[in-house]
């Protein structure tokens, strides 16, 4: 059977507000989804509802026909949930070699003790090796994470969840606050990863030019419902999405 991540009715309030709104919708290996909306519109709520950062009011997310409303957010990372851009918080002060050989030996399963299979596990320094001159940070090995610029921390979260070989991959808003330079090396390292058709790709963007480059797939919230779902071209032309949910006026494109 095909992995799919699914949610239905997903939906959660805050008091009398309901952030999102009974939003049901299903993801498939081999797509980019790029998820858009206005601000506020529920977008990165939708994002921690499916990675477990926040607990669903009403409705179920499932990963390959399994439920995993009820997991918690470290459930979800083992079950194949990979969520971009929070990892690092984990291990700030440890060197960029250190984090995402932790998290290559987590991933295989091998126990911590006091790095010292390290020296005979060949093959998972290996592994961690070329995870970091993949995302250009070969470099930049002995580094502590927290001394690396917001660029290069952007890398070594992509580092990491690379390392933790998910089923899913989840980026929100990956290019913000980062530099003409360093969002070149970001916005290829995502499009590499979509040459693995065994992968789901979900992405929270602002940026048009980004969403157009990387995106199969287009879904739009506002006020916490899914308002609009279909290919790239088609979403952005349709007028409602333009003037109500991307901001742009009748007549004018989506510069």
């Amino acid at each position: 059977m095909t992995l799919t991540l699914e949610t239905r009715d997903l939906t959660i309030r805050f008091g009398g507000h309901v952030a999102v709104d009974h939003v049901s919708c299903t993801f498939r290996p081999g797509e980019l989804t790029a998820i858009v909306g206005p601000n506020g519109a529920g977008k990165t709520t939708y994002f921690n509802l499916i990675s477990g950062q926040l607990p669903a009011s009403e409705g179920q997310v499932l990963l390959g026909g399994t439920d995993i409303t009820k997991y918690s957010a470290p459930l979800r990372t083992r079950a194949g949930l990979g969520r971009a851009f929070q990892l690092t918080n984990l291990f700030p002060n440890l060197t960029v070699e250190e984090n995402v050989r932790l998290a290559v030996q987590a991933a295989s399963g091998v126990h911590y003790d006091m790095l010292r299979p390290w020296m005979k596990r060949a093959d998972l320094i290996a592994r961690a090796d070329a995870i970091l001159d993949g995302v250009a940070l070969g470099t930049r090995r002995g580094v502590a994470a927290t001394a690396l610029s917001h660029g290069d921390q952007r890398k070594l979260e992509v580092a990491l969840m690379m390392a933790l070989e998910p089923k899913v991959f989840m980026f929100d808003e990956p290019t913000a606050g980062m530099s003409v330079d360093e969002v070149p090396v970001v916005l290829d390292l995502i499009a590499r990863l979509k040459q693995d058709p065994s992968k789901i790709i979900l992405l929270v963007e602002h940026k048009m030019d980004v969403v157009r480059s990387l995106a199969d797939r287009i879904i739009v919230l506002h006020n916490g419902r899914l308002v609009a779902d279909g290919p790239p071209a088609e979403v952005i032309a349709s007028p409602i999405v333009q003037e109500a949910y991307l901001g742009i006026a009748p007549g004018k494109s989506a510069a």
